[in-house]
């Protein structure tokens, strides 16, 4: 059996499950852990992620990681540092991360030149997945596989993100205000960034040249005060949102990517959402309407709910070693799955 060596890359809420997903596999050696804070200094990794003490503590030395030799990194940070990236890639080391770099420009402009320069000196290969930029653009990109004619691909998301405990995201966002200033809107528009990577990504991938790419977003009211228990939303300000990126070739949408978002259904517009967490809808010949809902175990917390977007991370480690350098494209990287008859071997 083919086996890779990994470092786990921080040990947040996504990072955990990462962590855990490495563990559960066997063709996956945990070579190291990185974790920013002191205190995870010297602990080992199965205690940082509730499993069994494996041997491997964390460390915040990056120079003894990159010494380690490992084939690649998952990158979880809630926050990307360029540097780090950069040093890994330079390395040789391929990165596989959450992060869309959003808080250093995206993979555009400089960062992407200095990512792709990276990259090239360590002949070494960069790719973003996760749930929602990531796994559903795979999907959708595949299911247009049976059609003869593609007019037009769309990913809805619709989720419950009255679990997501994050005030300041949700402050950020225009959450708990009395109305959407020109201001939550521009700082809406840079949090999803991420969705903008998102269309960007399907229409690569599907060989659309995009000539637009617009973003638009509309609330809806709280129709009595809640309380979330991390944040009190009050009564008639804003609760939840359906936010997306519509790219368009000579004025004709293409792709478009939306999410609806809601920290309540108590809502004074009465809005609906949909109990499947994604629609995905091509319109061709044929016309595809799939349907995808995620359905937990039951000893799940709030928190493990990042498993879909820590698992397509870990899932894709061979086909990114498989892949040439650079900064992979959903079409490089292939069809990522489940380790599904090694675990089943395992049992």
């Amino acid at each position: 059996m083919e086996t890779m060596r990994v470092i786990q890359w921080t040990t947040g809420k996504v990072g955990k499950l990462a962590l855990r997903g490495i563990l559960d596999d066997p063709r996956l050696e945990l070579a190291g852990v990185f974790a920013y804070s002191d205190e995870k200094r010297g602990v080992d990794a199965g205690t940082l992620c509730g499993r069994p003490e494996c041997g491997v503590l964390a460390t915040n030395d990056i120079d003894a990681l990159i010494a380690l030799g490992a084939d690649a990194v998952i990158y979880t940070p809630f926050m990307a540092d360029l540097d780090h990236a950069v040093r890994l890639l330079e390395s040789g080391i391929d990165i596989i991360s959450t992060n869309l770099f959003l808080n250093v420009g995206g993979i555009q402009g400089d960062t992407r030149k200095a990512l792709e320069e990276a990259c090239r000196k360590g002949d070494a290969s960069l790719f973003i997945t996760g749930v929602n930029p990531g796994w559903i653009n795979g999907v959708a990109a595949a299911l247009t596989a049976v059609c003869r004619d593609v007019e037009m691909v769309s990913i809805s998301e619709s989720a419950d993100c009255s679990v997501y405990e994050s005030k300041e995201t949700w402050l950020a966002m225009g959450i708990s205000l009395p109305e959407a200033t020109p201001e939550v809107i521009q700082t809406s528009r840079l949090w999803m960034t991420s969705f903008y990577d998102a269309a960007n990504r399907l229409a690569t991938a599907l060989g659309f040249e995009l000539e637009e790419l617009d973003y638009d977003i509309e609330f809806a009211t709280a129709s009595q005060t809640v309380d979330l228990g991390f944040m009190t939303i009050p009564k008639d300000t804003n609760a939840a949102l359906r936010a997306g990126w519509t790219g368009k070739i000579g004025g004709r949408t293409v792709v478009k990517v939306t999410v609806a978002w809601y920290l309540t259904k108590l809502l004074n517009e009465g809005w609906k959402f949909e109990d499947d967490q994604y629609h995905l809808v091509i319109k061709g010949e044929p016309e595809v309407n799939t349907r995808i809902r995620f359905t937990p175990p039951a000893h799940w917390g709030r928190h493990e709910w990042d498993t879909m977007t820590a698992m397509p991370a870990v899932n894709a480690a061979f086909n990114v070693k498989a892949a040439p350098a650079g900064i992979l494209t959903l079409k490089d990287v292939g069809l990522p799955c489940a380790p599904a008859g090694v675990w089943a071997s395992a049992r």
